[in-house]
């Protein structure tokens, strides 16, 4: 179904109107009004034509965080910081907002390219004005797909496409590869380097953990909880080696 620009501008408007009214019934006495949902007859074809394409949008909006996790390095960027978070010793420092926002920031700057690659080719000349340049809603689909899948193939192992290929039978190179099975195999492929990467962040740690417990049973010192000690040695080593912008510059330098 084709969105239209006046479609999305009255839905924003009409949104921005009720945010305003709520705002203004807020700050007065008035009484709140009663909200009641309802079908009623359309006295024009047009005036259905607009609530389902609103109601399609509304759709699209509810499935855009899916799509944000699921097809883009947010879930590898933020499997990594937890993985981080953990081996620390400090499971709630950084709070989860914080490494949220860091890992969005980080996705954002990692998917720069290939959404500037859809804006040029798709959305650019789906929204043109010139009718010479303007494209229709299937082809700017199609034409969004071709980096998004460069992407996604650049960052899948093969094992992990063969895998879902295999099941469905499917004899497809990597380039005409079917969507329904080039993301959950890169999915599989991100969650399996965020796993990677976390045995590797976790090893520095506990070899720390067992030097300070060693140290402590040796003194006799066996009351004393081992993550007194090891938790600041930790964390004075995360500092002076400068782990923050070490861990950043590899996660991003793995999506070159």
């Amino acid at each position: 179904m084709r969105l239209s620009r006046p479609a999305i501008a009255k839905a924003t408007l009409v949104i921005l109107l009720g945010l305003l009214g709520c705002l203004a019934l807020a700050q007065s006495s008035l009484p709140l009004p009663k909200i009641t949902l309802g079908a009623e007859g359309a006295n024009k074809p047009e005036e259905v034509s607009s609530a389902l394409q609103i109601m399609a949008l509304l759709t699209v909006l509810s499935l855009a965080p899916a799509l944000l996790i699921l097809t883009t390095a947010f879930t590898r960027i933020v499997i990594v910081l937890s993985f981080v978070r953990n081996a620390l010793g400090t499971p709630n420092i950084p709070p989860n907002q914080v490494l949220v926002g860091l890992s969005l920031f980080l996705t954002f700057f990692v998917m720069g390219p290939t959404y500037q690659e859809v804006n040029d080719k798709a959305l650019k000349p789906y929204f043109s004005k010139n009718a010479a340049q303007k494209i229709s809603l299937d082809q700017a689909i199609e034409r969004a797909q071709g980096p998004i899948r460069k992407f996604m193939l650049k960052n899948t192992y093969s094992s992990d496409l063969r895998l879902f290929l295999d099941v469905r039978k499917e004899r497809a190179t990597r380039e005409n590869v079917s969507m329904s099975a080039l993301i959950p195999a890169f999915v599989i492929s991100e969650l399996k380097t965020a796993f990677i990467m976390g045995f590797y962040i976790f090893v520095p740690f506990l070899i720390i953990d067992l030097i300070v417990a060693s140290g402590l049973m040796s003194m006799g010192m066996m009351m004393l909880p081992p993550t007194v000690l090891s938790l600041p040695a930790k964390i004075l080593v995360f500092v002076l080696a400068d782990g923050w912008t070490t861990l950043v510059s590899t996660i991003l330098q793995g999506y070159r």
